[in-house]
């Protein structure tokens, strides 16, 4: 089994290359973020002919997370229980069952700065997906994908003293990270097709994503029984290459999975 994450940074449009990575790469599952559209405008038409199920959950401009099935989609969740708002619900996450392994699409609020509300709804926020998750990882098999917003330690920034006083490296966003962590998800970093760290991100300024100056923070939380499963991880940095690409890479993983039976 293969599933991936991917922030695609508008789906429309990304869409001619989302169609051709899907076909290339043929994920069973994808997570998607920042798709843009609201869940009406998804253009699950296209996907659908290459044999994805689509369940989508997006407000327009802003936010917007899905995710692609060619493998079963049940029970589909819009965002979670006890989820704040800022000041109304976003579109940062949707869950779905796909082969046995309960998926969530995430895409956690950026914060902006440390001294903006919108940094204490991101904390906010990770508190209470820490609590919505709990209770899939006590249920069973669980992936947690997409882009957290947060880089989990200074290796995954390429110079941490560039954001010293800014977020995605501060004390209380990588504690709530941790703290989502530490209900028994193994983080699973692929393998860089080119340096020696494992980046997922770089800004569109600059040259940085030649020059590799990048950060990691598209993750992948899993629990143990998927974690172990794991034959490989990548990201894949040549789909950020090209013209007009997202300014994330994909991750991919391979599973040695079968899903589960039906129960005798």
């Amino acid at each position: 089994m293969r599933f991936a994450t991917w922030n695609v940074n508008s789906v429309k449009a990304r869409l001619p290359r989302l169609l051709d990575w899907l076909a290339g790469t043929a994920p069973d599952v994808l997570c998607l973020q920042e798709t843009k559209v609201p869940a009406d405008g998804f253009p699950a038409a296209e996907v659908q002919a290459l044999g994805y199920d689509v369940a989508a959950y997006g407000q327009g401009r802003w936010n917007g997370v899905a995710v692609l099935s060619r493998v079963g989609l049940d029970d589909v969740r819009l965002g979670f229980p006890g989820e704040p708002g800022y000041p109304d619900p976003e579109a940062r996450a949707i869950s779905a069952t796909c082969a046995g392994i309960r998926f969530t699409s995430i895409y956690v609020p950026n914060g902006r700065t440390p001294d903006d509300p919108h940094y204490t709804y991101k904390l906010a926020w990770l508190a209470a997906l820490r609590d919505a998750l709990a209770a899939d990882v006590a249920a069973g098999p669980t992936v947690a994908a997409g882009d957290f917003n947060v880089a989990p330690t200074d290796d995954d920034v390429w110079d941490p003293r560039l954001f010293a006083d800014s977020t995605h490296v501060t004390p209380p966003e990588r504690a709530a990270l941790a703290a989502v962590r530490a209900l028994g998800l193994r983080d699973i970093v692929g393998r860089p097709l080119k340096g020696d760290r494992p980046f997922t991100y770089w800004d569109y300024r600059a040259g940085m994503f030649h020059q590799n100056k990048g950060m990691r923070i598209d993750l992948v939380y899993a629990t143990e029984d998927v974690a172990g499963a794991v034959r490989d991880a990548v990201i894949d940095r040549e789909a950020r290459k090209g013209k007009g690409p997202s300014d994330h890479a994909p991750i991919v993983v391979d599973l040695d999975w079968t899903a589960p039976g039906p129960a005798a």
